[in-house]
């Protein structure tokens, strides 16, 4: 155990630096590692540049061994989330860290008394600003790759941060799921059906600026029908717009199914990627390499396919919505050659969702934990 140990708040763009750049080096030799592009992160973790700091307030810290990083931790306060639940949670985030008990100890510490200055009574995490940032900690499935959205670890991290006197507070599970030769018969027949009982129809999207049209709708139907789910917080305009600037370049209009009522009013969507995590680990968190690698085409050089999104109206759920989309979505992945589907995470009480993978072969493969201390 090293007592040598300093706790250095992040003041200035160059501590900003060595905060996003710490887990690159951490990582170095671990295949499994995704790094995130620099330029987000720093967009991300800065006031000005990310809309949450409307509704949320935030600090970084650097641990410190003889001049040199070995641990970081963020510790954020979501006002919006905390009112519309009458709470008072900080979230812990962005938490990377040596091999050593006490680094962890003193981050947690460190957050703790900020927290409580705050008059906060728990604190959990990992969490970001929302529920698009990276959360939880790795707790199954070290020897997979992860979606690119997620965030990998060490199998110490769990151990550790319990010895700290953190509990599970909930799960989120992930399936791999074998993309069939064929959309099944049943989905199909349903499918159909269901079209028309409720006069639905699928938006014809096939440009990426023919999903602008759809966006708010998207980011409605989202806030809606996720406001009660863990650690969500409903998303402003500005945020929307943000996440909109974001994906609109890196989606393709062939993995998409938005579907309409009779009145073109998004009533549910489901949104997949071809998998950027290969492509991602060779950029190495660079922006111009990233940007080099989906010109020459990588980007679609996948046998992988995640699932970032997807969502029903509330009225319309338990009526097989979901097999309208996956109608849609599953030939395309065959005519592309995808062979798997990742379903990102997802609570592992949400039974409605979890039963969508059983129709397929599939296995739950990944495993991340939220964790939660009183204060």
């Amino acid at each position: 155990m090293n007592t040598n140990i300093t706790i250095k708040e992040v003041t200035s763009k160059a501590d900003l630096v060595k905060f996003i750049r710490f887990p690159h080096m951490l990582y170095k030799n671990n295949s499994y590692y995704i790094p995130t592009l620099s330029s987000d992160e720093f967009k991300t973790l800065t006031p000005g540049e990310n809309p949450a700091f409307d509704f949320c307030e935030a600090k970084y810290w650097l641990a410190m061994n003889n001049g040199e990083v070995v641990g970081r931790i963020a510790g954020i306060i979501n006002e919006k989330y905390n009112e519309s639940r009458n709470i008072k949670y900080a979230r812990f985030g962005w938490i990377d860290f040596i091999n050593d008990g006490h680094v962890l100890n003193k981050l947690m510490q460190t957050v703790e008394d900020w927290a409580r200055d705050k008059n906060m009574e728990y604190l959990h995490g990992p969490l970001g600003f929302s529920s698009f940032d990276a959360s939880g900690i790795l707790v199954k499935g070290f020897d997979e790759m992860p979606t690119a959205f997620a965030h990998y670890n060490f199998d110490y991290y769990a151990g550790l941060l319990e010895k700290s006197g953190y509990a599970k507070d909930i799960d989120w599970v992930e399936y791999q799921v074998k993309v069939p030769e064929s959309v099944p018969e049943k989905v199909t027949q349903v499918s159909t059906l269901i079209k028309k009982r409720y006069g639905l129809r699928k938006a014809e999207i096939k440009k990426n600026k023919d999903m602008l049209k759809y966006a708010d709708g998207i980011f409605n139907l989202l806030n809606s029908e996720y406001k009660s789910i863990y650690a969500f917080s409903e998303l402003s305009q500005k945020q929307v717009r943000n996440l909109t600037k974001q994906f609109i370049i890196l989606l393709q209009p062939e993995y998409l199914s938005i579907i309409l009522d009779s009145n073109d009013e998004v009533i549910a969507f489901g949104i997949t990627m071809p998998s950027l995590s290969k492509m991602l680990r060779k950029a190495g968190g660079k922006l111009w390499l990233f940007v080099i690698f989906k010109i020459l085409g990588l980007y679609s050089r996948t046998n992988t396919v995640d699932a970032l999104l997807i969502a029903v109206k509330k009225e319309y759920q338990s009526k097989g919505i979901t097999g309208l989309i996956f109608s849609d979505i599953i030939p395309t992945l065959i005519k592309e050659g995808i062979v798997y589907f990742e379903s990102t995470k997802e609570l592992e009480g949400n039974i409605r969702v979890n039963n969508l993978w059983h129709t397929y072969e599939s296995r739950q493969h990944k495993r991340t934990r939220c964790y939660i201390k009183k204060l």
